[in-house]
């Protein structure tokens, strides 16, 4: 069966009740795809986290704010694991770690340079959803990192290309990618289909919508991207592509400069 990628982000998990809405798109897939999904942490929990570490520390070290960091995902994780046993599907979370996710040893802007697809894969053939924690992965020193800011688009990107999956499909509180913030702009128009370098231009001025380094990684790996609204998720939202897209790095995951610059 194919696989397919799913990223639910911060908004899509702005409460418990969210988890309940999420588990009912994953069921639909079901049928057609073996599920992996990568999710964020919850609406506002970052934050909420960073703000404890600065209240302890107003210069905490970076090593700690990952450890501290990395948990928002764990809880979204095993809290969707849960809602999809609820509904009798089989799933299992899995931290970055976990999942394989090997990154380089920069603290709270680390990169991606392998991914270890074998607990991933072996879990998918058993039958099983895979959840798992976007923003988040392992130095080759056993030490957890973070991806950045909206690091879990990234995680999504690596997984598809690890899993060999064609498409990985983003859930956000929008539509698609627009022609012009349509939170702001009221004549924004959406773009049903668009290259990977113009939905880099675009996600520059629309609140970084998916995140340009997952757009990076897709373009080097010809991953076709899809973002669409999880409160719609039947809608036609963005499909982000370009077969004409030529490869221009020499890495499997990440390194330091911009495919696209």
């Amino acid at each position: 069966m194919k696989k397919i990628v799913l990223k639910f982000g911060g908004a899509a998990l702005a409460s418990l009740g969210s988890f309940s809405s999420i588990s009912k798109i994953i069921k639909a897939k079901l049928s057609f795809y073996s599920v992996c999904v990568v999710v964020s942490a919850m609406q506002g929990v970052t934050d909420q986290l960073l703000q404890l570490a600065r209240k302890i520390d107003s210069n905490p070290s970076l090593r700690e704010l990952d450890m501290l960091l990395s948990t928002g995902e764990i809880f979204s994780m095993t809290l969707l694991a849960m809602a999809l046993h609820k509904e009798g599907i089989e799933a299992i979370s899995l931290t970055g770690e976990q999942a394989g996710i090997i990154t380089s040893s920069c603290h709270v802007n680390a990169k991606i340079i392998d991914v270890n697809k074998e607990r991933v894969s072996r879990e998918l053939e058993s039958g099983k959803v895979v959840i798992v924690a976007g923003f988040q992965g392992v130095s080759k020193k056993k030490e957890i990192t973070t991806l950045g800011r909206g690091g879990s688009d990234i995680t999504a990107v690596a997984l598809a290309i690890a899993l060999s999956s064609e498409i990985v499909q983003f859930y956000k509180d929008v539509g698609g990618i627009y022609s012009k913030d349509p939170k702001a702009y009221l004549d924004a128009e959406l773009l049903k289909n668009i290259s990977y370098e113009k939905a880099r231009e675009l996600v520059k001025n629309q609140n970084k919508i998916i995140h340009p380094r997952c757009i990076d990684l897709a373009a080097a790996h010809q991953i076709r991207l899809q973002v669409l609204s999880f409160l719609y998720p039947n809608s036609i939202g963005t499909t982000v592509s370009d077969l004409s897209y030529a490869k221009k790095s020499n890495f499997l995951y990440e390194c330091e400069h911009s495919y696209l610059s």
